[in-house]
């Protein structure tokens, strides 16, 4: 299926002035940005691809997330890193709000399923610790 037969048509019941088209990377971007706000979240898992533009200098937001939009409505799916010691259930339940409810705010879109994929924990370095003792 290509891009344009995947864009998400929004129709504009209000004031009857056409067709809103929301492309999947912008909620692909929406749904990154809404979970990297939430504290416990370390980073998002991307590819190659995304780590070689993140080098050149590029900030990719929508790096970790896939969406599917399907019939039964949007499918996100989000895999990410957590910090050590963070309850992994309750910082998972709380991306999987945030992302429900940006969507919902930024689009005026329901979304089926949240899932939380978590590939990874990141503990915290000797190097940050030493910052930590110098700076008190």
């Amino acid at each position: 299926m290509s891009e344009m037969e995947q864009m998400l048509e929004v129709n504009d019941t209000y004031n009857g002035l056409g067709k809103v088209e929301i492309s999947p990377d912008v909620i692909e971007v929406i749904a990154g940005i809404a979970a990297s706000e939430v504290e416990g979240v370390a980073h998002m898992r991307g590819n190659f691809t995304t780590g070689v533009v993140e080098m050149l200098g590029k900030k990719s937001h929508g790096k970790g997330v896939k969406v599917d939009l399907a019939d039964d409505g949007i499918k996100v799916d989000l895999y990410c890193v957590m910090k050590f010691g963070v309850s992994i259930p309750k910082v998972a339940q709380e991306v999987q709000d945030n992302i429900r409810q940006a969507l919902l705010n930024m689009t005026a879109l329901e979304t089926s399923e949240v899932n939380i994929h978590v590939v990874g924990i990141q503990f915290e370095t000797a190097k940050q610790e030493s910052e930590i003792e110098q700076e008190m």
